[in-house]
């Protein structure tokens, strides 16, 4: 546990979790000790995260003044945080109270954070209010759940300032009221110190317009996250704390409560480590979050590069940089990939259409479209669907749209970590067994300049399949590069030269 002395000699500490850059994170409560955010459901595995104790919370000490722990005289703390790690600005995540914090921070240093992420956040510091009818409305989604009537009870009493009643309101702070919850809620009154969070809510002193003007002003982008079944806020108040920003990316967690790192870990990592990684950017396409990555200069020509099964957009980096010599690249990660959505559902129709609405998204009228193995499928629905978007279409060593002679067995399950939806396999393994027949009738409709590479007897694909597509495919040319199924990474400069030779560099 590191330590750092704050403004008025107060001695703070802080937690660090992970590799990488610093992620400042600052705990809600109000005024609870930082380890009930654990490692914000695998968060740790994308940067580093420096959880800070609050004043009088944790391994923090006690402040000679009482005072100090008004929200508003907080944001010193940060900023003492800040000169102590060294940083000239911070990524920053606050979550529930201490949205107010973060919101704070960022108006009086809008020159210090690079990125914030408000994670359930209340916004009482710019006069967004959680009002008791809010929290009823949300807890009355939960009624059909078997605590719901001594819950619902004890949350009415507890909003009506009755206390001490039997039955607790924690069950809706959680997307599910398991044993983890359980178990989580169990520690709250351990670590919230109660007289710090009182000064905290009732004795700040708040000037929501002048906060309002600040963060209308505030240029860096922020991740609003709210939970779909939460109350504080619910999705329609953190609509409202989005808007305060000029550049406010709003997302609700399916399922997701007050502690959305509990209820889905990996949706909640993927979310905010997208919105984290400067090398990435984020749009919804098709009822999904489409991560994805951009080279060159965005006036130029563009070209959408489709990553194959297990692969994501980072997979593309080498070849990517080289067409930005010319072209404007886009690599998204196809769902159930990378930090993109994993929404469980994964038929190639559905991702066509995520690549149609990736285009709409990105204002992209027609672009060429390259696409590898599982990708090249992708691309050749596109084609076969939305012909106006696509100029030039390139196929590398992509599944022929026949049945599959063998066929796949059944995929076997095993506990290893994957950087894709383990789903992804049985569906896409279905899918290439039995391909819907409209799709090899669809070849002789392409009307898209059409390349595709074969990746010769190395590849673990038949070939003999990809010599009938282009056949099938008006115009097609057939180029062989012995180089297995992986072509742009086994033999990066004879792909480069092949899209050359088409047109798309």
């Amino acid at each position: 546990m590191g330590t750092f002395e704050s403004y008025d000699g107060t001695t703070l500490a802080y937690r660090a979790v992970g590799e990488g850059e610093p992620l400042i994170c600052l705990p809600g409560g109000a005024m609870r000790a930082s380890a009930y955010l654990g490692d914000l459901g695998g968060l740790s595995a994308h940067r580093r995260l420096v959880l800070l104790d609050l004043r009088g919370t944790g391994g923090s000490a006690v402040p000679a003044d009482p005072a100090t722990y008004r929200c508003e005289r907080l944001v010193a703390d940060v900023e003492a945080l800040r000169v102590h790690l060294g940083l000239e600005r911070v990524d920053l995540l606050a979550h529930s109270a201490a949205g107010n914090l973060g919101m704070l921070y960022a108006a009086a240093h809008p020159h210090r954070v690079r990125r914030l992420a408000l994670v359930t956040p209340t916004a009482w510091a710019a006069g967004v209010p959680v009002t008791p009818e809010d929290r009823l409305k949300a807890a009355r989604l939960r009624e059909d759940e078997p605590w719901f009537d001594e819950a619902y009870a004890a949350l009415d009493a507890q909003l009506r300032g009755v206390t001490g009643g039997p039955g607790s309101a924690y069950p809706f702070l959680y997307g599910r009221w398991d044993a983890a919850a359980r178990a989580h809620a169990a520690q709250s009154p351990r670590q919230v110190n109660a007289a710090a969070a009182q000064v905290f809510v009732a004795e700040s002193t708040f000037d929501p317009p002048a906060t309002r003007a600040a963060l209308a002003a505030f240029a860096a982008p922020v991740l609003v996250l709210a939970g779909e079944r939460d109350g504080v806020p619910t999705p329609e108040r953190a609509a409202e704390i989005a808007a305060l920003f000029p550049d406010a990316e709003l997302a609700v967690q399916p399922g997701g409560g007050h502690f959305p790192w509990l209820d889905d870990p990996g949706g909640f990592s993927r979310t905010v480590g997208a919105f984290f990684d400067d090398g990435l950017r984020s749009v919804r396409a098709n009822g999904v979050r489409i991560a994805y990555r951009t080279w060159g200069d965005p006036a130029a020509p563009p070209v959408v590069l489709l990553h194959g099964r297990s692969g994501n957009s980072a997979h593309w980096t080498h070849v990517a940089r080289r067409l930005a010599r010319t072209r404007r690249v886009y690599a998204p990660d196809l769902r159930g990939h990378g930090m993109s959505d994993w929404p469980g559902s994964y038929t190639y129709l559905r991702m066509r259409d995520d690549v149609r609405g990736f285009l709409d998204a990105l204002g992209l009228g027609r672009a060429d479209l390259v696409g590898h193995s599982m990708g090249g499928v992708v691309a050749l629905l596109v084609a076969q669907a939305y012909p106006e978007r696509v100029g030039r279409l390139v196929l590398e060593d992509p599944p022929a749209p026949f049945p599959a002679e063998p066929r796949r067995p059944a995929p076997v399950r095993t506990d290893e970590r994957l950087d894709f939806d383990r789903e992804v396999v049985a569906a896409t393994d279905a899918q290439y067994n039995d391909p819907d027949p409209g799709w090899a009738e669809g070849l002789s409709h392409i009307s898209s300049p059409t390349l595709l590479l074969a990746g010769g007897p190395s590849s673990h694909l038949p070939q003999g399949p990809l010599a009938r597509m282009a056949e099938l495919i008006p115009g097609c040319r057939l180029v062989t590069i012995d180089a297995g199924h992986l072509i742009h990474g086994n033999a990066p400069e004879a792909f480069l030269a092949e899209l050359k030779a088409a047109g798309c560099c």
